[in-house]
């Protein structure tokens, strides 16, 4: 990993762990996705490195991680702590599952470093979106990486 992705990680790791070792953390219904936020950010590097990823592929999955990085987008962070990165754990799992009908599916299984079947959680994120973000910010998600 470059030193700002790194950086990024392990501050994004350590937030998330800090905010689900209180009470508000571990009371909030979608904490389960929110844990792993770290672990979808690092599968999205990992994929974007890979050689085997055709390079149309790869664009889609560095506008995920653009999309995780920046610290304003459609639920931003800064104000509403890691409840904010539900929107960026959606983004990843739209670009996710769509680079599913691109590449061979062990190529994003290869990288996970989760403990849970990768292509099970993002169906199960996607299937989730609406509940978790309000069907208008799902739409803009779906929306800006295309309907697929």
């Amino acid at each position: 990993m470059d030193n700002k992705e790194k950086d990024f990680y392990l501050r994004l790791r350590g937030q998330i762990k800090d905010w689900f070792n209180n009470k508000a953390g571990r009371n909030q219904k979608w904490s389960e996705f929110i844990l792993l936020a770290p672990d979808i950010f690092h599968l999205l590097y990992k994929v974007a490195r890979d050689p085997e990823v055709p390079m149309s592929s790869k664009l889609k999955i560095g506008a995920a991680i653009a999309y995780f990085i920046a610290p304003i987008d459609l639920i931003p962070e800064a104000f509403l702590g890691p409840i904010g990165y539900l929107d960026d754990i959606t983004v990843a799992a739209y670009a996710l599952n769509q680079l599913v009908g691109d590449v061979n599916p062990e190529i994003i299984r290869r990288h996970w470093a989760g403990d849970q079947d990768i292509l099970r959680l993002v169906k199960t994120i996607i299937v989730n979106a609406d509940l978790m973000l309000g069907k208008g910010i799902f739409r803009k998600i779906k929306k800006l990486f295309g309907k697929k």
